[in-house]
């Protein structure tokens, strides 16, 4: 059992609450670990009629995976008995993920605050996305020398046009709205009600239907409207420039555009590890036609081979240890990062694959 998360059983409901708010509430592996048996144990307990994860500490729902102890792990020998923490974390979320992706009761995320990389893991593959005027959710992976993983392979390909493409490759930060939009949001519902939504969850007939008609109907009765969302008034131009299959034409599409927002977005993929840019917009072309099951495997390959490439541990250094913010990545730019390159981090790997 980790202290970093709480589970506990209101009535009908499990809950789960992210307890690490020094840390925004970043996903450990201690805490995958307590969260998914207690998911397996709620999905056989007829009493359980939905779950509903939440995060403390008001500021985030979840940060992301806990990356920062992942990078210092490399290099030094595991404990006794256990895996090295770059495979056994990443088999271990995704399999958290999975789970919640094929979970068989309703799975509410309330998504309050910030939410990123591993927090979208947490909640995007379950049934009900709550969100607040709060949030602020980003897949900002390419920063720190990593890809979007926890089925962003998945989940992106599938937002409108190539708005996917523009979050993975820039880590843009979007909002409540936006995450309605995109779909990543089913129910907007003011912060300062959540606690009572709880609460009517508690409350609610659950043996009027089926649990997932009655879990919409209970949110459906707190839901408001979360206004226009920015990202949609840049979509013609993200469709134009973000739908070419490599980064550089896409580069040059932007400097075609000759526009504030155009300039902007290109300095920013200027800021990013060249080869994660690259290895990214192959993963979500590779991915965009496949079922949520033949992705997970291929972010596992992706996972460790990425997190064995020196831009990983670089951008964690610079954006989370140091933080400087000025990564040296290796290679320096997208011209010497080539194809062959590319394709070598999604090859088999010499251990075990990921196996649900």
């Amino acid at each position: 059992m980790s202290q970093d998360v709480q589970l506990e059983t209101r009535g009908p409901l499990g809950v789960v609450t992210l307890d690490r708010p020094k840390a925004l509430n970043a996903l450990s592996l201690e805490m995958i670990r307590a969260i998914r048996p207690q998911l397996d144990a709620w999905a056989r307990t007829p009493e359980v009629k939905a779950v509903v994860i939440r995060g403390s500490g008001g500021k985030a729902f979840c940060s992301g995976g806990d990356v920062r102890a992942v990078a210092l792990s490399l290099g030094k020998p595991p404990a006794a008995g256990e895996e090295p923490l770059p495979r056994a974390y990443f088999y271990e979320e995704y399999g958290l993920n999975f789970l919640i992706h094929h979970y068989p009761k309703p799975y509410i995320a309330l998504v309050d605050g910030i939410s990123m990389g591993g927090g979208l893991g947490l909640s995007v593959h379950g049934s009900h996305r709550v969100v607040t005027e709060r949030l602020m959710f980003a897949m900002p992976e390419t920063g720190i020398g990593l890809f979007p993983d926890v089925g962003g392979g998945w989940f992106l390909p599938r937002f409108p046009g190539e708005v996917g493409t523009y979050l993975a490759l820039t880590g843009a930060r979007a909002t409540a709205a936006d995450a309605l939009w995109l779909g990543y949001g089913t129910h907007h519902v003011e912060h300062s009600r959540l606690d009572a939504l709880v609460q009517a969850l508690t409350e609610a007939d659950w043996g009027m239907g089926a649990p997932r008609d009655v879990a919409d109907r209970v949110l459906s009765s707190f839901a408001t409207d979360a206004g226009s969302a920015p990202l949609k008034a840049h979509q013609e131009t993200i469709d134009r420039c973000f739908a070419a299959d490599r980064v550089e034409n896409i580069l040059a599409a932007l400097a075609a555009e000759s526009t504030e927002w155009a300039e902007s977005t290109r300095a920013t993929l200027g800021r990013m590890s060249p080869t994660s840019l690259k290895v990214t917009l192959r993963q979500l072309r590779k991915c965009r036609s496949l079922p949520y099951e033949q992705i997970v495997p291929i972010e596992f390959r992706l996972s460790q081979s990425v997190t064995a490439h020196p831009d990983f541990r670089e951008g964690i250094r610079a954006v989370l240890l140091d933080k400087d913010q000025r990564p040296r990545w290796n290679p320096a730019t997208l011209a010497e990062v080539r194809d062959e390159d590319v394709e070598a981090f999604f090859a088999p790997l010499t251990g075990a694959e990921w196996k649900p």
